[in-house]
């Protein structure tokens, strides 16, 4: 597709009304949900993040998470907010699993969910945006910024209407009091300092849920 057919294509997807998007996604069944599908979740979305152990990466993912797109009157007065079940750590591997949920990383005893709140939105580009907010996780709070690429909007099968974001950003352990780890032969650390997060993220369009 040409660049100039591309921009078109995606002015054509915020012309047809981010304004009205708000329907959660969730890692468990949807009940019914507008433009749900079967599992209640966007084919290929992931919410997971990838850790370098010794000379090579483990990947991992969270099966179980949900989380709202709020659009304000402009862009930057959206706001966002998600929710992931830290016990539904999934690296393929149970054993590893299950340390990582042990005090000594996500701690999902006393702390079973990771939750992060937007504080503000600013451009940063083309169809780019960082996504300015708050994650809480193993019962530390920081600041974190996300790189927001949108793109597109465009119809699904299921009679609804999704928009698309990528959203990644790299986290340093330390800073959420997860500092475990062994030192193997010739004193290289087992486990990185760094975490990079990676969110492929389809947000359904849907009606506001009732107030209280």
């Amino acid at each position: 597709m040409s660049t100039a057919k591309g921009a078109a294509r995606r002015r054509h997807g915020r012309e047809r009304g981010l304004a009205a998007w708000g329907e959660e996604k969730t890692g468990r069944p949807s009940k019914g949900r507008r433009g749900g599908m079967p599992g209640g979740l966007g084919r290929g979305t992931r919410h997971g993040g990838r850790c370098r152990l010794g000379l090579s990466s483990v990947r991992g993912r969270f099966a179980e998470f949900s989380g709202r797109i709020d659009i304000g009157a402009s862009a930057e007065s959206s706001s966002v907010v998600a929710e992931i079940d830290a016990a539904s750590i999934d690296t393929g591997n149970s054993t590893r699993d299950d340390h990582l949920r042990s005090a000594d990383f996500l701690d999902a005893g006393p702390h079973p969910t990771i939750s992060y709140r937007s504080t503000g939105l600013s451009p940063a580009g083309p169809d780019r945006w960082t996504l300015h907010g708050v994650l809480k996780m193993s019962g530390v709070t920081r600041p974190i910024d996300l790189d927001l690429p949108y793109l597109g909007t465009s119809p699904d099968p299921w009679g609804g209407l999704r928009a698309a974001f990528r959203a990644v950003t790299e986290l340093r352990r330390e800073d959420f009091a997860m500092t475990y780890n062994q030192v193997v032969q010739a004193g290289i650390s087992l486990i990185g300092a760094t975490l990079k997060v990676e969110l492929d993220i389809q947000a359904v369009q849907g009606e506001l849920s009732p107030q209280a």
